[in-house]
């Protein structure tokens, strides 16, 4: 069972309906994010397509978490939308423009600082100024609570650092929509928790709209506010899932757990029916 929105109390709570209202009112309008239309992809000499079918819109400002089996295609899917990859049959349009990509490790060159590498992006965005890229970067810094951590490099920052740095430089590619590969999968509990509160800031503050894969269902119902999941090779869209629990939201909230039992329960049938 889903939670029913309330009132919002606070300005946080009230800014998170604003942006899923703004969410809904975009698909009612027709407009879309991402969209994904019979979307299906195959690898030369794969007897069975990765994805088939895909028919997906995520809306300007949605969050929308994506789950399935291991091997159900969700990275070929993200790497599809990134452009990295063309799709063997279907559509993708993505209207605002590139989106940017976040890994599930960092993937920060390490011979740049910090600021180097969000400053690299940047530069590639065509911010031709040295000093407006230091400026931006500097404040990309400050928006993901790394203030003062401009020179330093990599192997000076801890995994969650190094994530938020990884953010920034997502950021400062200027486009409207993230996609997230298990960004913080690696990481120890309470830094992911710590980190899914910073996501959410963040996504409230700049209206992104978010596709981010998983395997944590919990991770899933705690962060988005659509959850999707892909049925097992090839991968299709099985079911999805409005999360109608305001945020913020906890990982060990009642209504968080009881939202996770229900998907778990359909995540296990398809994995179940991937071993068959």
């Amino acid at each position: 069972m889903t939670a029913t929105i309330e009132t919002a109390e606070t300005a946080e709570t009230a800014q998170a309906a604003e942006t899923a209202a703004r969410a809904a009112l975009g698909t009612a309008a027709g407009t879309a994010a991402v969209r994904l239309s019979g979307v299906g992809k195959s690898f030369r000499g794969g007897a069975t397509p990765v994805l088939d079918g895909i028919d997906l819109d995520v809306a300007p400002g949605e969050f929308v978490c994506l789950l399935g089996a291991s091997g159900c295609g969700k990275s070929t899917l993200l790497n599809l939308v990134a452009g990295l990859d063309a799709p063997s049959t279907g559509s993708i349009e993505v209207p605002s423009g590139r989106a940017a990509l976040m890994f599930q490790e960092s993937a920060l060159f390490p011979w740049l600082t910090a600021g180097e590498n969000i400053e690299l992006a940047l530069r590639l965005r065509g911010v031709s100024g040295r000093r407006e890229r230091r400026a931006e970067a500097e404040r990309l810094l400050e928006l993901v609570r790394l203030r003062g951590s401009h020179a330093k490099r990599p192997h000076q920052l801890s995994g969650g650092m190094r994530q938020r740095v990884a953010l920034a430089r997502a950021l400062a590619q200027g486009g409207k929509v993230l996609l997230m590969d298990e960004p913080f999968a690696a990481l120890d509990a309470i830094t992911r928790d710590v980190l899914h509160e910073e996501l959410i800031r963040l996504w409230e503050s700049t209206g992104l709209a978010v596709l981010f894969v998983t395997h944590n269902v919990r991770e899933a119902v705690r962060l988005g506010q659509r959850v999707v999941l892909l049925s097992s090779r090839p991968g299709r869209v099985a079911r999805q899932w409005r999360v109608d629990i305001p945020q913020p939201r906890r990982i060990e909230d009642k209504d968080v757990a009881d939202l996770s039992v229900e998907i778990t329960e359909h995540l296990r049938e398809e994995i179940s029916r991937h071993g068959r």
